[in-house]
């Protein structure tokens, strides 16, 4: 009788419990509502991310000129005339910089156009690069942000594309998915299978990068995965396969942009695949350490089986390059070594020789919603910053360097 009060009291103690949905609801609000407040307090709801000016130093060393030139084109009056500050310092706006570029481009000065104005040029194709893994962690956001702000810093048209429904690439480029972004207004539009499909030019955005654009995800993403196996089953996909619907989609606005990176969601579902399918390059970003690499090693696998499968009907999958980037590494950590050597050994010259360095100052600066290239050296402690750039920009550049090879450039 003891036993059969206590399993009573303990069904009634469960039936006054409240569902896992319902908790799991209630922290997510507070936890969404906690964020926008901090959010709103970094970034008040009227006001928008601007880019810092740059100095001439600093906008000299991008356009691939010296300082004095750029004074004497100033005093000259050519191209747009920099903010002066009381100390006489010349600070640039990236637009002036892409201005000036265009303008040296112009005169060219005993170099040629395409060293001071990069675009793609008749016969290149718009390179898509698609930033990818399984395991969540691995740096995928990071990199894709990162390596859009630096070929754009480079004179690259590029676009940003958030597919990841997290959208955390949105938030970094100062789009908020949970109040910026509408319905029908993520890549989804765009590759959706009904009447409400919009074009892509329609869902895309500037941001304030001069030079980058974005297409900002949110949850709607996940629409994607739910409605394409419904169109695969019923026969209502039209004339373009799932696999197809993204590079169909790049195809409207090809003739903009000289690069798109993609921010692919840390799982292989039809989205991602649609994804590589459109991509002409791909970048996996791994951490090295054991439990990363064994986690790698299921997501080539998987991926293998499952782009045999679209190869099989009808999609085309050739790639300009594959490379594996080291992430979060720590050269003084001596079991991250020997995992970056093992890696090394496998895959040879496919793993890129600059890893990206594990650093507080991307920490730092992404604590504000920011990247580097963005936050300035005098707001970090320099040597730290110093550090992190180089590495940065080593990794960036040499992923330049590859596209510019499927170019036909180098």
């Amino acid at each position: 009788m003891k036993e059969i009060n206590v399993r009573t009291a303990v069904q009634s103690h469960r039936n006054h419990l409240p569902s896992v949905d319902e908790t799991i609801g209630t922290q997510a609000d507070l936890l969404s509502s906690q964020l926008q407040a901090m959010s709103e307090a970094l970034f008040p709801p009227t006001s928008q991310k601007v880019l810092r000016r740059f100095t001439s130093g600093e906008a000299a060393k991008l356009i691939g000129v010296s300082d004095s030139t750029l004074r004497k084109m100033t005093l000259a009056g050519e191209g747009p005339q920099p903010q002066t500050t009381s100390n006489g310092r010349r600070l640039y706006t990236l637009a002036d910089i892409n201005a000036i570029r265009k303008v040296l481009a112009q005169s060219t000065r005993g170099r040629e156009s395409i060293d001071f104005v990069p675009y793609r040029r008749s016969g290149e194709h718009l390179q898509v690069l698609a930033v990818t893994n399984f395991k969540g962690g691995s740096g995928k956001t990071t990199t894709s942000a990162h390596l859009a702000q630096y070929l754009a810093l480079q004179g690259y048209r590029v676009l940003a594309v958030d597919l990841d429904p997290q959208a955390s690439l949105s938030a970094l480029l100062g789009v908020l998915p949970e109040v910026d972004v509408g319905a029908n207004q993520t890549l989804y539009a765009a590759i959706r299978y009904d009447s409400e499909r919009r074009s892509l030019k329609d869902v895309i955005r500037p941001t304030y990068f001069d030079g980058l654009d974005l297409v900002p995800g949110n949850l709607e993403l996940m629409e994607f995965e739910h409605t394409t196996p419904k169109a695969l089953t019923s026969g209502a996909n039209g004339d373009t396969l799932f696999f197809a619907r993204v590079a169909a989609a790049l195809d409207e606005v090809e003739q903009d942009y000289d690069v798109v990176v993609i921010d692919c969601p840390p799982q292989l579902g039809f989205l991602t695949l649609s994804g590589l399918c459109a991509s002409t390059s791909m970048i996996v970003t791994v951490h090295p350490q054991m439990l990363d690499i064994s986690s790698m090693s299921q997501f080539l696998l998987m991926t293998r089986d499952l782009l045999g499968v679209v190869r099989e009907a009808g999609g085309d999958l050739k790639f300009d390059f594959i490379r594996y980037l080291l992430t979060r590494f720590e050269p003084q950590d001596a079991p991250q070594t020997k995992v970056a050597a093992l890696l090394r050994n496998l895959f040879d010259d496919h793993v890129l020789t600059n890893p990206m360095v594990k650093s507080a100052a991307v920490s730092d600066a992404g604590l504000t919603k920011q990247t580097l290239y963005e936050i300035g050296r005098e707001n970090l402690t320099r040597t730290t910053y110093d550090r992190a750039m180089e590495s940065l920009d080593a990794v960036n550049g040499e992923v330049e360097s590859l596209i510019k090879q499927a170019w036909g450039r180098q």
